[in-house]
């Protein structure tokens, strides 16, 4: 009951080749790839700008702090 039919999809489709055409969406999904393309390749130049530290505080010894615990 809360499934789309084949007939549902059928309607979309008509509906939204009426909206934009046959050309139309061809043309919107070059330039969807475009973007994601453009998207990946910007991230990929933040990832090869940004120096990359690696913090060696390992090998440090940690003592602990003293307790001032006043006894009554």
């Amino acid at each position: 009951m809360g499934s789309f039919s084949i007939w549902h999809w059928l309607i979309v489709l008509v509906v939204v080749l009426l909206l934009f055409g046959r050309g139309k969406i061809p043309e919107l999904m070059g330039d969807m790839a475009k973007g994601i393309k453009s998207f990946k390749k910007g991230m990929s130049e933040d990832d090869a700008d940004a120096p990359k530290t690696v913090d060696h505080r390992s090998d440090e010894t940690v003592t602990p702090a003293k307790e001032n615990v006043s006894k009554t």
